[in-house]
């Protein structure tokens, strides 16, 4: 089994560098979940995290599924990094494409808690 620590510490910093005020909600060497902080500290949604895999690390951006334009402006290379819609997996750090993430993840938490808010607006 391949050890895949450094690149989960890039992945989960990332994360961590960019949740704002998100509640951690899971954070451990399998992996690290950011999700909108809710009514009475009950997470609301989730938004970001990290999965320690056999194969791979996978880094989860909810915002880019429910804001699809977030991904119109990928590079080549980062898309190929992508499984599913919000899920890019990676076997080894990769500077370009980890600075490139955090610009994608900067800008997709700022959006996503926007609507968080706006949708937390309207249950009141």
């Amino acid at each position: 089994m391949t050890d895949f620590t450094a690149v989960h510490d890039r992945l989960r910093d990332i994360i961590l560098r960019n949740r704002g005020d998100l509640a951690v909600t899971r954070d451990g060497p399998g992996g690290v979940a950011v999700e909108v902080p809710g009514l009475e500290g009950q997470p609301w949604g989730y938004v970001a995290g990290t999965r320690v895999g056999k194969a791979y690390v996978s880094y989860y951006l909810m915002p880019v599924y429910a804001s699809p334009e977030l991904a119109a402006g990928l590079s080549p290379e980062l898309r190929k990094r992508m499984q599913g819609k919000a899920c890019f997996n990676f076997t080894k750090v990769d500077d370009a494409l980890f600075t490139e993430l955090e610009d994608l993840t900067a800008r997709g938490v700022t959006g996503f808690r926007a609507l968080a808010e706006a949708a937390a607006g309207r249950r009141r």
